[in-house]
């Protein structure tokens, strides 16, 4: 394991001696706080309005701000998932040290470890920005603490599936812009396939409704840990390592 810490700390290292990290911190607290004030003021909106002509807003407005708002951050994701992982192997076979890397005696499973955590790290980091937002509505009301925990869990194990997806593209390549365009093609794919089940209920359609990653963060942003969707993205996350582990192995051979 100090091997793994090792690699995670260079890692963490390279993001926030570079402008990366900032940036994305800084991209990430503006779209969750927009998100975040747009949502409140709708449902300001609609309570004042409801008021107005004496009826009762029927909804828990902090939960449906959370929910809402845990609905819209994986597709932020989407966007942000490959300029964490773009770089991780890309940037060593662009500068040549994945020759001191494969060649060393780190093992290559210490080494793929440390980098897909520093990227989990780094994805934690922006998802405590949008925890800052809903800190906010403990504040001012009193919404159950529960759901809320069960649905940044969700979150982070999809972000942790698509970090892997995300690592392994990175191994393929040395050009980083292919890689985060390639992760990004290949995350999107895997979020929206699910929708051919909306309007299909062949058995092939089943299969694509599964395998989509939004499938599984629903019963999540419901306030709902079904096991099932938990296996699904422990699953993802060890076949995106495993894919990475054999890539890596390949680099050992011909260097």
């Amino acid at each position: 394991m100090r091997n793994v810490w090792l690699i995670w700390r260079k890692e963490m290292r390279s993001y926030f001696v570079s402008p990366i990290a900032y940036i994305l911190l800084l991209m990430c607290a503006l779209i969750f706080g927009f998100f975040f004030w747009s949502l409140l003021q709708a449902y300001l909106q609609f309570s004042m309005e409801a008021q107005m002509r004496g009826e009762m807003f029927p909804m828990n407005m902090p939960e449906e701000i959370t929910r809402r708002l845990f609905g819209n951050i994986p597709v932020t994701g989407l966007f942000i998932i490959p300029l964490i992982t773009m770089r991780l192997f890309a940037e060593e076979k662009r500068t040549g040290t994945i020759e001191l890397l494969t060649t060393s005696p780190i093992r290559d499973g210490e080494v793929i470890l440390g980098k897909w955590l520093a990227a989990t790290t780094m994805y934690c980091c922006l998802l405590f920005l949008s925890a800052i937002n809903v800190a906010f509505l403990f504040f001012y009301s009193h919404p159950d603490w529960k759901p809320i925990l069960v649905s940044y869990l969700g979150l982070l194990l999809q972000g942790a599936a698509l970090l892997a997806i995300g690592t392994f593209i990175s191994t393929l390549t040395k050009n980083q812009i292919i890689a985060g365009a390639a992760t990004f093609g290949a995350c999107l794919l895997i979020f929206v396939c699910g929708w051919v089940g909306e309007y299909n209920s062949e058995t092939w359609a089943r299969v694509l409704a599964y395998l989509s990653v939004s499938t599984h963060m629903e019963s999540f942003t419901r306030g709902t840990l079904d096991s099932k969707d938990a296996i699904y993205y422990v699953t993802l996350i060890v076949v995106g390592l495993f894919l990475t582990a054999r890539s890596m192995e390949s680099l050992r051979w011909r260097s």
